[in-house]
């Protein structure tokens, strides 16, 4: 992968951006958008450390820190070291999240357990990372920019407990962002089916959407990193939940 150089029209005020789940697809995507803005980028996972580190020596002023978002703990320090590094956080993307593919019809394979891990992470883990980062969101006046789906808009997705966590979110994002504004604005996008390393094998997804859609395409990585790039750059949009699905909301 080339290096990420920023481009000459960065803003004057350099704003520290932390994606979580930034490894690879969406969150990926997402970081090198804002690194090309010229921003300072702190890349996570909780998996591929590796190519985390790899990522961040790419990418100029940019940083890598492991971290489960499912873990309060893990959260705080997350937190912690964007600050020890940068001394301010002005964007926080909540990008990680988890999923199973479970045909809605089969209410026994949705246990329990997996409603707990899901929701662990897209719904537990947004909020602890989001009140670890409020009061540092506040002195800066920044942006929290949730990432959701269109399964929690519509009654689809890979899973119930999925779907259901991302309704979930969804919700949260618009009484987090009543709570906390006028000095913290928060949105979250709702992808639809996203060509990613999570959806590489789902080959009848991805030729229906094509069928149904109007921009007859899934999206890409690149197409949602945009939307999320504009959230946070927008300074009177709060409360929103952007669909970013070509369109196959408005045609199923």
């Amino acid at each position: 992968m080339d290096r990420i150089v920023a481009s000459s029209e960065a803003n004057v005020v350099t704003r520290v951006v932390l994606v979580t789940g930034s490894t690879s697809g969406i969150g990926e995507a997402t970081a090198r958008r804002f690194a090309m803005n010229g921003d300072y980028v702190v890349f996570n996972s909780l998996h591929s450390v590796d190519e985390g580190e790899r990522l961040a020596g790419a990418t100029p002023n940019s940083l890598y820190v492991q971290g489960d978002v499912a873990n309060t703990e893990d959260c705080s320090r997350i937190i912690r070291e964007v600050l020890d590094a940068h001394g301010r956080l002005d964007v926080l993307v909540n990008n990680a999240g988890v999923t199973r593919k479970i045909a809605h019809r089969d209410l026994d394979a949705a246990t329990v357990e997996i409603w707990r891990e899901i929701f662990d992470v897209n719904v537990f883990g947004t909020w602890s990372l989001c009140l670890a980062a409020m009061e540092h969101l506040r002195a800066t006046q920044g942006s929290i920019v949730n990432v959701s789906s269109i399964a929690g808009l519509r009654a689809t997705g890979s899973s119930i407990p999925y779907a259901a966590s991302k309704a979930a979110l969804n919700h949260m994002t618009v009484l987090l962002a009543k709570a906390v504004g006028p000095e913290v604005r928060v949105n979250a996008v709702a992808p639809g089916l996203i060509a990613t390393p999570w959806t590489s094998d789902w080959e009848l997804e991805h030729d229906f959407v094509a069928a149904v859609a109007p921009l007859k395409r899934s999206g890409t990585p690149e197409d949602v990193a945009d939307v999320i790039f504009s959230l946070a750059q927008s300074t009177y949009v709060t409360g929103q939940i952007v669909a970013v699905d070509g369109g196959f909301s408005i045609a199923t």
